[in-house]
C-alpha cells in the first residue's frame, strides 16, 4: 500500500485529499475527530510534533495514515507487545501491510519480516525500543526509505512520568540517525513537566505540540469513601448490564488474587493478572479478556497499557492510584468506542498511608519524591471535591471545563458540606496532645472517650481532649482526619508507624483563624435516581437504543468469525459499529458501506455475512449496484 518512492512529490492539498480517502476507504470513517486532521497534515508535510490525545481519541490514526500517504516505511516504536499485536492484527484486517519485531516474534516470522523490509513490501513496522536500537536493525533501516517515525507512549521517556522506561532514553539517537524523517511522539497523559522532558529527550524543540481536549464525556466518574469495599463493589457491578467487560485495579497482588476468587464465587467471570503470576497463566488470562465477551480482569497496574479492547464498559479502583495521570490513563481504558462507560473508585485513609510509605521508601531522588507527593495531593483533591469531578480533572490538565458535566456523582447527587472548623480544632488538639505519633483509629478512640489497654497505659484517658468528640461517631471522625490529611493540615509519618503529625498549616487551623469545610461522605456510591440509568433501563443502556435481539445476533456472528480467525472480536467490528448497524438495518452493501467503521476491506470480507442478519433468508442477494472488483484493488496495491 506504500506510495511509490519514484512518484513526484505532492502538494499539501493532494496529501490531505489522499488522507481523507484512506480514512474512508481503509478505516471506514467519514470524518476526522478533534486534532487528527491538523496532526496528520503537519506530519504529511514533514513536520515533527508531540501529540497529547486521550485514550480512545484516535492517536494511532495520526501516524498510521501518514505512513500510508508518505513515501517509504512507517516505523512505530512501542514498549507494549500487546499493543503491537493488537494494532498489527487490526491493520492486516484492513488490508494494510503491517508487521512487528519484538521478543515474542518467532524466528520464522522475524525472518519473513526482514525479507519484506528488503523487498519494500511493508507499510508499517512496529518495533520494541530494544529491537530498534540493535546495530543490525539501525543498519537495515538506514538503507531503507523511511516515511516517518512514531514514538508511542512517549511519556515513558520522562523520569517524572507515571511509567518511566530507561530504554526510551536511547531513542534520542533517532534525531541524528534519521535527521530528515519526521518524528511524531504520542501519549495520552503528560503534565507540563513531563511534556517538556519529552520534547527535550526526543529533540522535538523545533516541532509543534498538539494538545487535544482531555475530556472523555462518555465516562461517568464515581468516587466514594471505603466503607465495605466488597459490598460496594458488588452493588456497583449489580448496577451494570449483565455481560459487560471491565477492569478492577488493586494495589497488591494478594488483593488481586483474593478479589478475583471472591468475584468468581459471586458468579462473575473474573480472572486475575499481576506480575507475580506464572507467565503462561498471565498471558492466558489476558488473552481470554481480549478475545472473549463479558470477562472481568482483576489486576495490579501491571495490566492495561497496550490493551486496545474498545468495549471495556467500566474500570473500577479498589485502591487509590498514585496520581491523576495514572487515574486518567487507567480509567481511560473504559469506553474507548465512545459508548457510555463508568470509572468507579473507593478509597480510604489506609490508601494514603500505603502510597506515602511506598514513596518514602523508594530509591527516587528527594526532588522526584516531592513531585510524586504533589501529584498524590492533586488526586486527593479530586477525591475530596464537592465540585464537578470533570472540572477538577480537566483543570489539572490545563483545560477550561464546562460549568457542570452532569455525568459524575457530584453532579448527579448534590454533595453536602458542613462547617468543620470546630471539629478540626478538636482533632488537631488531640493529635498534638497525644504526641503526634498515633494513627487515625486510636485518635478516634480518644476523641470519642473510649478506652482500652493502650489508652490506660499511655494515660491518655486523663487528657483534656479525652471524650471531647462524642458529638460525632467513629466514621465521621475518620472522615474528618482523612480530609485534614488531604487538605494538608496533617501529614502521615511514613517513616514510623503511620501516625498523624502537624504540618505548617496546622497551627493556623488550630487557632480557628481559617474556616474549614468538610465533605459529607455519602453512604452509597450508586445514586438511586441517576439521570439516564435505572434498573428498568439496563437492557436499553446496554444496546444504546438499538434492537437488543439484532445486536445480540450481530455479536454472536462477530464472535464466531473471530474464533475462526483467532483474533479479538473487536478487530472485526467495534460494538459502536454493530450498534449503528442495528439502528440503520442496512439492506445492501452500499448501505453497509455508510456505517462508521466499515472500510472497503471489511466490507468485502464481512459485508454479506452481516447483511444476512437483517435478511429473512440466510444468504442475502448480492448487491449488484456496487462494483465489487475495486474494493480489494484499492487496498492491496
Amino acid at each position: 500500500m506504500t506510495n511509490s518512492d519514484t512518484a513526484p512529490p505532492k502538494g499539501l492539498d493532494a496529501l490531505d485529499a489522499e488522507s481523507q480517502g484512506i480514512l474512508q476507504r481503509v478505516f471506514g470513517y467519514r470524518e476526522f475527530r478533534g486534532l487528527q486532521h491538523d496532526v496528520i497534515s503537519h506530519v504529511n508535510a514533514g513536520g515533527n510534533c508531540l501529540v497529547l490525545m486521550p485514550t480512545g481519541g484516535g492517536k494511532s490514526l495520526c501516524f498510521q495514515i501518514p505512513s500510508l500517504v508518505r513515501p517509504g516505511l512507517g516505523i512505530v516504536v512501542s514498549p507494549l507487545i500487546a499493543l503491537m499485536q493488537d494494532q498489527v492484527s487490526t491493520l492486516k484486517e484492513l488490508g494494510v501491510r503491517a508487521a512487528m519485531l519484538n521478543s515474542n516474534v518467532t524466528s520464522e516470522d522475524a525472518a519473513a519480516t526482514y525479507r519484506a523490509l528488503r523487498d519494500n513490501s511493508l507499510d508499517l513496522l512496529y518495533l520494541a525500543p530494544e529491537r530498534l536500537m540493535l546495530s543490525e536493525t539501525l543498519t537495515l533501516l538506514s538503507n531503507l526509505k523511511i516515511g516517518l517515525i512514531a514514538i508511542d507512549e512517549a511519556h515513558c521517556v520522562s523520569q517524572w512520568g507515571h511509567d518511566f522506561r530507561p530504554e526510551y532514553l536511547q531513542l534520542s539517537i533517532l534525531a541524528t540517525q534519521f535527521p530528515d524523517v519526521p518524528r511524531i511522539a504520542l501519549t495520552a497523559t503528560a503534565d507540563e513537566i513531563t511534556r517538556k522532558e519529552i520534547v527535550e529527550k526526543l529533540s522535538l524543540q523545533s516541532g509543534r505540540v498538539f494538545v487535544s481536549n482531555f475530556d472523555r464525556p462518555n465516562i461517568r466518574y464515581q468516587i466514594a469513601l471505603k466503607d465495605d469495599p466488597r459490598k460496594q463493589l458488588r452493588a456497583f457491578l449489580a448496577s451494570q448490564p449483565t455481560g459487560d467487560a471491565g477492569i478492577i485495579y488493586c494495589l497488591s497482588r494478594k488483593k488481586v488474587d483474593e478479589t478475583a476468587a471472591w468475584l468468581r464465587k459471586e458468579g462473575f467471570n473474573a480472572l486475575a493478572y499481576h506480575a507475580g503470576m506464572n507467565g503462561a497463566d498471565r498471558a492466558r488470562n489476558q488473552s481470554t479478556f481480549i478475545n472473549e465477551e463479558g470477562v472481568i480482569i482483576v489486576a495490579t497496574i501491571a495490566f492495561g497499557m497496550g490493551i486496545d479492547k474498545p468495549n471495556v464498559r467500566f474500570v473500577a479502583h479498589l485502591d487509590l492510584p498514585k496520581s491523576i495521570e495514572s487515574y486518567y490513563q487507567e480509567t481511560g481504558r473504559a469506553g474507548r468506542d465512545g459508548l457510555p462507560a463508568t470509572a468507579w473508585m473507593v478509597y480510604g485513609m489506609g490508601d494514603l498511608v500505603s502510597l506515602r510509605s511506598m514513596m518514602a521508601q523508594s530509591d527516587a531522588s528527594e526532588q522526584q519524591k516531592k513531585i510524586e507527593q504533589a501529584k498524590l495531593n492533586a488526586l486527593l483533591g479530586l477525591c475530596e471535591t464537592t465540585q464537578c469531578r470533570r472540572q477538577v480533572l480537566l483543570r489539572y490538565f490545563g483545560e477550561t471545563p464546562p460549568s457542570r458535566c452532569e455525568n459524575c456523582d457530584t453532579c448527579l447527587v448534590v454533595v453536602k458540606r458542613w462547617d468543620g472548623t470546630i471539629a478540626a480544632q478538636k482533632a488537631l488538639s488531640t493529635v498534638f496532645r497525644t504526641g503526634q505519633r498515633f494513627g487515625a483509629g486510636y485518635l478516634c478512640m480518644i476523641l470519642r472517650g473510649e478506652t482500652d489497654e493502650r489508652v490506660a497505659r499511655f494515660g491518655h484517658d486523663q487528657l483534656s481532649v479525652f471524650g471531647i468528640g462524642k458529638d460525632l461517631n467513629d466514621k465521621q471522625w475518620l472522615s474528618v482526619l482523612r480530609q485534614l490529611v488531604a487538605a494538608g493540615y496533617l501529614n502521615v509519618d511514613v517513616a514510623g508507624y503511620g501516625g498523624l503529625m502537624f504540618t505548617d498549616k496546622s497551627k493556623e487551623a488550630l487557632k480557628g483563624s481559617t474556616q474549614i469545610f468538610f465533605r459529607d461522605d455519602p453512604t452509597l456510591l450508586i445514586p438511586s435516581k441517576e439521570k439516564g440509568r435505572s434498573k428498568n433501563t439496563r437492557v436499553r443502556v446496554a444496546n444504546y437504543g438499538a434492537d437488543t435481539e439484532i445486536v445480540t445476533r450481530l455479536k454472536e456472528l462477530r464472535l464466531k468469525l473471530a474464533k475462526e480467525q483467532r483474533i479479538p472480536p473487536y478487530i472485526i467490528f467495534h460494538d459502536s459499529t454493530l450498534v449503528e448497524m442495528a439502528k440503520a438495518k442496512p439492506k445492501t452493501l452500499a448501505d453497509m458501506r455508510e456505517i462508521s467503521g466499515v472500510g472497503d476491506a471489511k466490507l468485502a470480507r464481512y459485508g454479506e455475512q452481516f447483511l444476512a442478519v437483517f435478511s429473512d433468508s440466510s444468504s442475502p442477494t448480492p448487491d449488484r449496484t456496487m462494483d465489487r472488483g475495486p474494493l480489494v484493488r484499492t487496498i492491496a496495491r
